[in-house]
């Protein structure tokens, strides 16, 4: 592969050091260094990303190879405490308005499904003592909301590891989607608010297998039920102070274990089978925090202090937004033959070894969408 088609120099089309600058400038950092600038952290973060490196001391002598700034150990670690995490958090933010693309629906449905989960990182109780967890445990959260179909994501939030999900779901919840989420997110007072926004949120929430139903009607079905369904009925939710306002729909179905899995949700029009298919969607979201974990590094935290924490996760997911949008464009622009999988991409990437159809696409074809 040649040289103009390295990760590092590719990187660097996408964001100029002079819109890095003015990024600093807007959230009220005055970068004084001269030698490893706020831009050049962000292009060893990324770098660090894609090739797993273990650590600010593993990356030292590798810096050169890849054609980044040679610095020792202590400047990484330095400019990482240094700069405001806010800047990653930007630039990942671009890079979901610009790499958005719509994709073909498969479910047939008005609305897209936004899935709706989060993922801990953990570490020990003496390397993060701003965000303790239990014991001599520490760590963080990244709260994550994805779109279905292309597994796109669409918005992330971080935390200290012990805030509950259900905190955020108002954050990443939007009612131009179906929400899909799990029982964390199963506040019955919700469902009613739900139902009372001016712009109604559709939902398919998993409860918890102790919930209480309350005025329960079953619904009428002409057919005996397919795949795992077990049953179909509307009710209210809860009990006593807990207990929703409105009727919704309970579907009841098992998982592949034979244990019950039990459904609420105010989609009313589609069969039980389809609820059911809706949820077996949310296992993309967790698919997706295995893969960021096992091909970006997310696992191994390199710095101590929230800047360099949360600048190293979001400039990993900027990693993932680029490489899933370079993935897609590519194997629509080569032949058949020379399509990949995302993992295998990912490989071949880090290796610099693309096939001949890749190295010409990136080297003559690539250029990065303006935000619209």
């Amino acid at each position: 592969m040649t040289k103009s088609t390295t990760f590092s120099s590719v990187l660097q089309t996408v964001f100029s050091r002079e819109q890095i600058e003015e990024l600093l400038a807007e959230i009220g950092y005055v970068d004084v260094a001269r030698k490893f600038t706020g831009y050049d952290l962000f292009l060893f973060l990324a770098e660090a990303a894609l090739q797993q490196w273990k650590g600010y001391r593993d990356a030292e002598p590798r810096l050169a190879a890849s054609g980044l700034k040679s610095v020792d150990h202590s400047t990484l670690s330095k400019k990482a405490k240094d700069v405001p995490f806010e800047l990653f958090k930007r630039l990942f933010q671009m890079a979901l308005s610009r790499c958005s693309r719509p994709v073909r629906r498969h479910l047939n449905l008005p609305k897209e499904l936004l899935l709706l989960d989060s993922t801990q990182i953990v570490t020990g109780k003496s390397r993060l003592p701003w965000a303790p967890l239990s014991g001599e445990k520490s760590g963080v959260k990244l709260h994550v909301s994805l779109l279905a179909d292309g597994n796109r994501l669409h918005q992330v939030e971080e935390t200290d590891a012990k805030t509950h999900d259900s905190q955020l779901a108002s954050t990443l919840s939007h009612p131009d989607f179906i929400l899909v989420v799990d029982r964390a997110y199963s506040k019955h007072k919700r469902f009613d608010d739900y139902e009372k926004a001016e712009k109604r949120q559709l939902f398919v929430i998993r409860l918890r297998d102790t919930t209480r139903f309350q005025d329960v009607v079953i619904r009428e079905r002409k057919q005996p039920f397919g795949g795992s369904v077990e049953q179909d009925f509307t009710c209210r939710i809860g009990q006593t102070y807990s207990l929703t306002e409105h009727r919704f729909r309970v579907v009841e179905l098992t998982d592949p274990q034979g244990k019950p899995v039990v459904l609420a949700t105010n989609l009313h029009w589609h069969s039980p089978e389809r609820i059911a298919e809706i949820y077996k969607a949310r296992w993309q979201i967790e698919v997706f925090f295995r893969w960021i974990k096992q091909h970006l590094n997310v696992s191994r935290l390199f710095g101590t202090t929230p800047n360099a924490v949360y600048g190293q996760l979001y400039t990993a997911l900027f990693v993932y937004v680029l490489l899933k949008f370079w993935f897609e464009q590519g194997n629509r622009t080569v032949h058949l033959s020379a399509r990949l999988s995302l993992a295998e991409f990912d490989r071949l990437f880090k290796l610099n070894c693309l096939p001949v159809e890749w190295i010409f696409y990136f080297s003559n074809q690539i250029s990065f969408p303006e935000n619209s």
